[in-house]
């Protein structure tokens, strides 16, 4: 029996990363079938060249975006170029693709860059760098510090992204470490797993829940169901780091920051923005992204009374807190690298889908393994690929589960990258502030008990939310 599920988990392994030599496509309307094509191998090598590429960017010092876009462009080339060798294709058919697949980033885009935009205000603002401040003076010991943290960046990626989470708590965590490493190194491991457990539960925590959100597998309370499987996957693992902390309390340090003028304004904002969103796409069945360029004009009209009041103080010859507030200013500080990463992987999946590969994977997975073990797997799969194009390989797949499958594999995308240090973009940026303090061997040897929380966490699901399953 073990021989027997070793030699299917091979078959799905094979159909993921050497589709071309799977199983034939049926095909489906909408859909190419060149899985057994050269054309189709071709395009699966360059999406795995490109990713290479992302995996090594902190040794290539090459920004993910860059190679992603490529291929991306690429793949598509492919596509059109085959459809207009092929009268019965037509050349409208790549085009037509093309735009569904673009108009389906179009509102995630708009939805991030305003989500973004709060965050880069509110740092400005200097809300983050109060809070650093103000844990930093309070001279708690390493181990109260290792709870705090985590508990803050749990409830935080709720609401910002895990990649924000971490490098605000990271800055924490460096100033009051006071170079020890043992204590940086387990609160940053703690730091990951808290903040993509965090990111789980909410539709506005990590971009693969909103994706599950606005392709509407969810309601957005719905995701409430899974905050305490998020809890336990983080909560066990800082257990048993809990007991290798060091005792010691750190030297104190300042509390040298003040939130500047608007500061809590744009705080209220945002939850003021939130609460538009949702209520708008819950009472009003508009799409999410109404409510959020909504808030975005408020932040607008915000900033223009924040700038006269910098403009009067610098006119009554009193020191300003900086260079006069600029909303475009703001929204230009967003992850624009991480965006059009997002825009490359989605029309490299996108791409790979119109050939018909992820037909021939939900085939294999979704239709042999069953949904349960299918998601399960694809959370594993994120610690070593990012959940952006495992989460969108399974919408586009769209096997017919019910809320408790969209609920786990909502959950194991996003905590599943907490394995690895590479698994998640938290993890990775860590890896480049923490200056050798945070590594991938170090982040390693807990994987063990990273694993145990993972575990823990599903079968949490499972038992407490059978309500959910049909």
């Amino acid at each position: 029996m073990i021989n027997q599920m070793f030699k299917r988990l091979l078959t799905v392994f094979a159909a993921l990363l050497f589709p071309a030599i799977s199983w034939a496509n049926a095909g489906t309307e909408g859909k190419l079938d060149l899985t057994d094509q050269p054309l189709g191998l071709l395009a699966v090598g360059i999406f795995v060249t490109a990713y290479a590429f992302v995996v090594l960017e902190e040794k290539l010092h090459l920004p993910k975006s860059k190679p992603v876009l490529v291929a991306a462009g690429v793949i598509w080339a492919l596509i059109a170029w085959y459809c207009s060798q092929h009268a019965a294709i037509g050349p409208d058919f790549a085009a037509n693709a093309f735009r569904h697949i673009f108009l389906e980033f179009t509102e995630l885009f708009f939805f991030l860059i305003v989500a973004m935009s709060f965050v880069a205000a509110m740092t400005e603002r200097n809300v983050f760098e109060a809070l650093r401040a103000e844990l930093v003076s309070r001279n708690l010991s390493y181990r109260a510090l290792f709870w705090i943290t985590g508990i803050v960046s749990f409830f935080m990626s709720a609401v910002l992204d895990n990649l924000t989470t971490a490098l605000i708590m990271s800055a924490v965590i460096l100033a009051v470490g006071a170079g020890n490493v043992r204590f940086i190194t387990l609160a940053f491991i703690n730091l990951v797993v808290a903040a993509n457990a965090g990111g789980a539960w909410c539709a506005f925590g990590d971009i693969t829940t909103l994706m599950v959100w606005q392709a509407k597998k969810v309601d957005f309370f719905e995701f409430f169901a899974i905050f305490v499987p998020s809890l336990v996957n983080w909560l066990i693992p800082a257990v048993c780091m809990h007991f290798a902390l060091p005792k010691e309390t750190p030297p104190p340090g300042k509390d040298n920051a003040d939130v500047k003028f608007g500061g809590w304004m744009t705080c209220v904002l945002f939850a003021v923005t939130i609460t538009i969103t949702v209520s708008a796409k819950q009472f009003l069945h508009m799409p999410p992204v109404y409510g959020m360029l909504f808030g975005l004009g408020l932040l607008q009209v915000s900033g223009y009374f924040i700038r006269r009041h910098e403009i009067r103080k610098a006119a009554m010859n009193e020191t300003p807190d900086g260079e006069a507030y600029n909303v475009f200013e703001i929204i230009a500080r967003a992850e624009w690298d991480t965006l059009l990463f997002f825009y490359g992987v989605l029309l490299c999946v996108g791409g790979l889908a119109t050939l018909g590969y992820l037909e021939l994977v939900s085939t294999q997975m979704y239709g042999e393994l069953g949904f349960t073990t299918a998601n399960v797997i694809m959370g594993l799969m994120s610690a070593i690929v990012d959940n952006i194009p495992i989460m969108y390989a399974v919408l586009q797949m769209n096997p017919p589960m019910d809320h408790g499958q969209w609920l786990l594999i909502t959950l194991t995308a996003g905590v599943g990258g907490s394995l690895l240090s590479v698994g998640s973009a938290a993890g990775v940026a860590l890896m480049g502030v923490s200056k050798g303090k945070y590594t991938f061997l170090g982040h390693l040897k807990w994987s063990w008990a990273i694993a145990l929380g993972f575990i823990a966490s599903i079968y949490t699901h499972l038992w407490i939310n059978a309500a959910h399953f049909s």
